[in-house]
């Protein structure tokens, strides 16, 4: 394989990073493929190469320094950032060498809870090697992962876990065992979790051992660490999800027709059958118990998803959601006639939690400007309603905006205690077309600051990833349609595949791994068309001759790129599977 080289320097700011990723993606592509042949050796070689070379190493060192959220957080040596020359040396000298330093006890609360989440916290050195030694062990093992395991791995959310959830429950009434393990990261055995890496690679495994008993430092001295891997180092995730490996295929092979949905150390296993879901539970102990970890009593729980009762609650919280059936009325059953209804809604306990957020943020902008309010609250409504649009959530959408206008309307009369009501609602709310009660600033006629509404968000049913497929298969345009980014695909072409999703608007074809695609304008720059992103789509090779010749006669039977073909037919054959090579646009 031939490496892109660059050239070491301290200019940081020069290296071409898109050449970095995808020298990196090739390289764990192959990762990948050799894993799921079976083919140890190779992966072993090819895993070597990676975490020596001059691309991996650097982009290790990026992602730990500028896009890790917790960059800015220093460990046992104290050191928070590092400038571009620093980088570039830490890149140079960045190798495996099967040691590592201690890490920094931090302690985080829980959300709405009195408890605290213990993180350790490496040194910036560890944690360039945590991220080399996770782009060379990721691939192997996702080409291994359960189908049904979507924690911390890429290209998979909790909304792919509901929607799996919702598919196993849909068809019948299902026995749930809703489990959770008690302090997973912490209790994690380390003897089991070496072995397993050391199969295929023992100089990572040593690697890992090292950062596993490095210790941790904890007002002000070093407590050696026996089990569990620390929350808070880049490859911990990875690593829980390796010691859990095995749990579903065991479940699966041992009680026929169980099915079990994990999200990290949170899971659920559903069967028709109550004494099916007891042994399941017994099973799942005493394979949890030869990794060191055990169910937590308390959060652990044998529930019906329709039919419960005193001994055997009705419905189950899982990833912020309370997922139950309810009975549906004779004159309201649904078209597959069945006399139930499954809904997955945003629990009580994250709707409490998100009001006490709302009301805390208000409470200490109680002295700032609107805008300044309105700045601080956006982003907390856009993001969990972002987070459950996909669920039955729009009567808890209306609740919420209800909610937060109250606690709004008193933070303004809060303000201005000496003003009428009619006042106070002229100075903060307004009228946008045909809504009332529009929270926003308004300067010179109009609304240049406004609060989005959670009722705002439609509700969208989220396309669950396909079972065993993989951010490394290969498939780019399935991904880059899915996540409207790729390695392999610049940004242009996967941002307009996203918007396509994944279809090519002159034949209807979904695009293949296999396809050409080019960039073609909607309406031709020729005649007087703009380059810009509402012009662009996305077309196979032959669709785009054929539009060149409709641009030509002055006239297209197609809509832009989400429109139906009109007056024509699809290609002959199947279109997705079209392999002409050209290049340009019209």
């Amino acid at each position: 394989m031939t490496e892109f080289v660059q050239q070491i320097s301290d200019d940081w700011r020069a290296v071409n990073w898109p050449q970095v990723e995808r020298t990196v993606f090739r390289l764990q592509q192959r990762i990948y493929r050799a894993s799921q042949r079976g083919d140890t050796r190779m992966v072993k070689s090819l895993q070597r190469l990676l975490s020596t070379s001059w691309s991996a190493r650097m982009l290790a060192v990026r992602r730990v320094t500028q896009e890790n959220k917790g960059k800015k957080t220093a460990g046992v040596d104290g050191i928070a950032s590092l400038k571009a020359p620093e980088r570039t040396t830490l890149a140079k000298n960045l190798t495996l060498d099967k040691t590592a330093d201690p890490v920094r006890r931090v302690l985080i609360p829980k959300p709405g809870k009195s408890e605290y989440r213990k993180l350790g916290i490496p040194t910036m050195r560890d944690r360039a090697k945590q991220a080399l030694a996770k782009l060379a062990l990721e691939p192997q093992w996702e080409a291994l992962f359960a189908p049904n395991s979507y924690g911390f791995r890429p290209g998979r959310s909790p909304q792919d876990a509901l929607e799996q959830v919702h598919r196993c429950i849909c068809q019948k009434p299902k026995w749930v065992l809703d489990a959770d393990i008690a302090a997973c990261f912490d209790q994690i055995s380390h003897g089991p979790l070496v072995a397993r890496l050391a199969q295929s690679h023992p100089s990572i495994a040593r690697q890992c051992k090292a950062w596993l008993k490095a210790g941790v430092l904890d007002n002000g001295q070093i407590q050696l660490t026996k089990r569990g891997t620390p929350q808070g180092g880049v490859i911990s995730p990875l690593l829980a999800n390796i010691a859990l490996h095995g749990l579903e295929s065991l479940v699966k092979t041992t009680i026929k027709g169980a099915h079990l949905v994990r999200f990290a150390d949170d899971f659920v296993v559903f069967h028709h059958d109550r004494e099916a879901i007891l042994r399941a539970q017994t099973l799942i102990r005493q394979w949890l118990s030869s990794k060191g970890l055990e169910l937590r009593a308390d959060k652990t729980r044998i529930v019906h998803t329709l039919n419960g009762g005193v001994e055997y609650p009705t419905g189950f919280d899982f990833l912020g959601c309370h997922v139950r059936q309810y009975r549906a009325r004779r004159r309201r059953i649904n078209k597959s006639q069945r006399p139930y209804k499954t809904l997955i809604q945003p629990s009580k306990s994250s709707l409490k939690r998100l009001v006490t957020e709302l009301g805390e943020i208000i409470k200490r902008h109680h002295g700032c400007s609107q805008e300044t309010l309105i700045a601080a609250l956006n982003p907390v409504i856009v993001g969990w309603a972002n987070y459950h649009r996909s669920n039955a959530a729009s009567r808890v959408f209306a609740y919420l905006d209800s909610v937060l206008y109250w606690q709004l309307r008193r933070w303004a009369r809060r303000r201005h205690p000496n003003q009428g009501r009619k006042w106070v609602k002229a100075r903060y709310w307004h009228t946008v077309g045909r809504r009332h009660w529009v929270f926003g600033v308004k300067q010179a006629g109009k609304i240049i600051h406004k609060l989005v509404k959670f009722s705002d968000m439609s509700i969208r049913r989220h396309n669950k990833v396909r079972g065993h497929k993989s951010w490394y298969d290969g498939d780019w345009p399935y991904w880059a349609a899915r996540r409207g980014k790729h390695p392999m695909v610049n940004t242009r072409e996967a941002t307009l595949l996203k918007r396509q999703r994944g279809r090519c608007p002159i034949c209807r074809g979904f695009f293949d791994l296999h396809d050409s695609i080019e960039r073609d304008h909607v309406r031709p720059m020729a005649s007087g068309g703009l380059d810009v992103y509402d012009n662009l789509q996305i077309v196979h090779p032959t669709c785009h001759h054929r539009k060149t010749g409709w641009d030509k006669q002055g006239w297209c039977p197609v809509r832009p790129w989400r429109g139906e073909t009109v007056g024509e037919k699809p290609c002959e054959g199947k279109p997705s599977r079209t392999v002409l090579k050209a290049g340009g646009s019209s």
